[in-house]
């Protein structure tokens, strides 16, 4: 991999570790290897071309590495693990959902409408509908984001709730894309 404009050259590894923090506002955070060493950045383009504009905490991650000019810095997304929990955990709302049913609801494309992180919620739009969508921050949690932004495009499986339509969980945009045969 050669990346100039980051200053990397063509040397590099393959890193696991876990997002030790992320800050989108600041647009960076670091990963704890878990073979130890020290921290590598991860900066928010990286984790864009990925497909996502944030991170949660603690969030499993395997990273190709590049030495550069400011040390260890991740230049490219391999993979990252999701929280394979149950979505019901944690938010009462999701106690009747059955993880099955969750399975087989549809991943649909959305665009975010707003979120608040401070209040714990937001909502999103399905593409080509104007129904408001839900969204709860412990499935963005359990889906490894920590955030979602006004516009962002994004994936979601919805299922009819209590209160309305809800997102049951959150995934990159690109999961709503059919793939060619």
């Amino acid at each position: 991999m050669n990346d100039s404009d980051n200053g990397s050259n063509t040397d590099g590894y393959v890193a696991a570790g876990h997002i030790k923090w992320f800050d989108a506002v600041k647009g960076f955070g670091f990963i704890l290897v878990q073979d130890g060493g020290a921290d590598i950045l991860l900066h928010a383009n990286v984790l864009r071309n990925f497909g996502q504009s944030s991170v949660a905490d603690g969030t499993g991650i395997e990273v190709w590495v590049a030495q550069t000019e400011r040390g260890l810095q991740a230049v490219e997304i391999l993979s990252m693990e999701q929280n394979l929990a149950v979505a019901g955990t944690g938010l009462a709302d999701f106690a009747e959902f059955d993880p099955e049913d969750i399975a087989a609801a549809p991943i649909v494309p959305a665009r975010v409408k707003w979120f608040d992180k401070g209040k714990g919620f937001g909502f999103a739009n399905v593409f080509g509908d104007d129904a408001d969508v839900f969204v709860h921050n412990e499935v963005l949690r359990l889906a490894g984001l920590a955030d979602l932004f006004s516009g962002e495009a994004i994936a979601l499986r919805a299922m009819q709730g209590k209160r309305g339509l809800m997102a049951a969980e959150v995934l990159p945009w690109e999961s709503a894309v059919p793939q060619p045969l």
